[in-house]
Formats: structure tokens, C-alpha cells, sequence
């Protein structure tokens, strides 16, 4: 099991008393050792996907260490003990968490200058204080709460929607996700065909190399794998090497088994998977607000 960046923090005090100068990657390598981490365990990334959760938490003791004044960094992405830190060890500390440092002079007056400036309020202190999760995965996991709930709302308004307008749904996603040419090309394209179990025709580039063709269906209950054999049968018909088909609903088990047994090349979107592409690509979606979490550019810092 991953532990919390306030359990790391008397663990990487005590990694650095030998007074030399250790990396963030040692860091990281050794508390991964010494809590028996899985290699699954130590690849698992937070739910942005832009870091492994023990370097997150690990990187984020090391920053409270040294905001208490425990550990310096005499050069870049290296760190050392400091006679106040030696100070705290001899004490035999039973652990190191923020209630602990914020009986520290150093660390205090930094919160206390931070709190000043952002007028944070008890409420958000005491959820830092008791939380397992370093200030960045709160950040991650209530977005992702966000974007779970706003999937839900998504699937549900998608499902009101009349069989044309979700035809054009389709098409606006298609064409931003960087298929189908122009606009005006790919609306031309859907819901033209209309036979042998096709419901429209796609460029997969803007030359027309090659096509893609689409069954695109609201379905309320799931998709039966007949709906598959007959789309992958038209595909055959067509001379067909690719497919995509889309619905609001989902697709039983025997669905995926069967389109990974067959040479054509086809892709379900289920309701869930169709929500997302529609968020990443910000399809019927306008942006309510926007939060940049910026980090230091170490190389902008370093001596020529």
C-alpha cells in the first residue's frame, strides 16, 4: 500500500541524517524499498496521468521538510539534512505530519504568511492537516469527481436528443478529433449510406486515403452482438478494413471478444467512452473556469 506524504516525511528525515547530499529520485527509490511498493504499485499515477502517486508524495514531503526548515537544497534537485532537522531526529520524534510542523517557527511563519496572502480558512487548513492526499491529488481527484459528474449529465442530455441531431453530434466529434476533412465533407458523409447496416461514410485524413464507416444508434439497453456481426458482415461487403460503432448504451463482454477475433478493424464507443471523447475534444461543452497549477522552470534557473 501507497503511504500518505505525511507518514513519508519522518522516513525521508531519516534517509537524510548521514548529511549527504541525496536526490529526489533516491528519495523516491528508497521509501518505495522500504514500504515494499509493487512495481504496479509504483507506477500507479494520479488520476491526471502526469505522475506516478509515490513521487507526488515523496516530492510533496520534501517540500513541507523544507519549508519547516528540516532539509536544504544546496543544489538543484538535491537535499540535505539540517542541524535543525538533526535537531528534530535526536528528539525521537514518533512521527513527522503538518499538525508537527506547525510547531515549528520556520513552518508556521510560512503558512502564516501564505494563510495572510490567500486568506485561507480553518476549514481548508484542518482538510490539509487530516488528508492522506498531497494538496496536488485533492486537486486531481476532485476534477475528476467533476469530470465524472459532468459524464453522467452528459450521457443523460446526449440520450434526450433526437437520432438527427445525435447524427451531427457524431459528426462534430468526428471532425474534432481530426477525421472526416471539413465539416461540410463529413456531414455529407453520415447518414447518407443508410444500407447494409452503415450508417455513413468518414475520410480517416483529409486526403480521403482511406475511409472509415460508422453505425452510429441511441440505444437504451445494451447493444446485442448481432448489431456487431452485421456491421463487420457490411464492412465485408464494402471491401471494408475499418469501423466505428457508437452508441449511448454499452456492449456486452461477447461484443469485445468477438471484434478482437476478426480482421477487420472495428471500435466501440459506448455511452461512457462517447462522454469522454466529447469532454477531451469540448464538443456541445463550453469552459466555465480554468486553473493553471505552474511549477518552476528549474532549467530557466540554471547557471550558464
Amino acid at each position: 500500500m501507497i503511504p500518505d506524504f505525511q507518514t513519508i516525511m519522518l522516513p525521508v528525515l531519516e534517509l537524510l541524517k548521514d548529511k549527504e547530499e541525496h536526490t529526489l529520485q533516491e528519495l523516491i527509490s528508497k521509501i518505495s524499498d522500504k514500504y515494499k511498493l509493487t512495481e504496479k504499485e509504483r507506477k500507479e499515477l494520479l488520476p491526471s496521468g502526469n505522475q506516478a502517486i509515490i513521487n507526488n508524495r515523496v516530492g510533496w514531503s520534501r517540500t513541507y521538510l523544507k519549508k519547516a526548515g528540516l532539509i536544504d537544497s544546496p543544489r538543484r534537485a538535491t537535499f540535505v539534512i539540517t542541524d535543525k532537522g538533526l535537531e528534530v531526529l535526536n528528539n525521537n520524534p514518533q512521527k513527522i505530519n503538518v499538525a508537527f510542523l506547525k510547531t515549528l517557527p520556520k513552518f508556521k511563519e510560512w503558512q502564516d504568511d501564505y494563510s495572510s496572502k490567500e486568506r485561507i480558512d480553518e476549514s481548508t487548513e484542518e482538510t490539509e492537516i487530516s488528508s492522506e492526499k498531497t494538496p496536488q491529488e485533492l486537486l486531481d481527484y476532485a476534477f475528476q469527481k467533476l469530470t465524472n459528474e459532468l459524464s453522467i449529465e452528459l450521457l443523460d442530455t446526449v440520450k434526450s436528443c433526437t437520432p438527427v441531431f445525435f447524427e451531427n453530434l457524431v459528426i462534430d466529434l468526428i471532425v474534432r478529433m481530426g477525421y472526416g476533412g471539413s465539416r461540410k465533407e463529413a456531414g455529407k458523409a453520415i447518414g447518407k449510406s443508410g444500407d447494409g447496416g452503415i450508417d455513413g461514410i468518414i475520410n480517416e485524413d483529409k486526403l480521403g486515403l482511406e475511409t472509415i464507416y460508422i453505425q452510429a444508434k441511441k440505444w437504451e439497453n445494451v447493444v446485442p452482438v448481432k448489431e456487431i456481426r452485421d456491421f463487420a458482415g457490411a464492412l465485408l461487403g464494402k471491401k471494408a478494413k475499418k469501423g466505428i460503432f457508437i452508441t449511448t448504451s454499452h456492449y456486452p463482454k461477447s461484443a469485445y471478444t468477438y471484434v478482437n477475433s476478426i480482421e477487420h478493424k472495428i471500435i466501440l464507443i459506448d455511452g461512457k467512452k462517447l462522454t469522454e471523447l466529447m469532454i477531451e475534444n469540448n464538443v456541445g461543452l463550453s469552459i466555465q473556469m480554468k486553473y493553471e497549477v505552474k511549477k518552476i522552470d528549474t532549467d530557466y534557473f540554471e547557471e550558464v
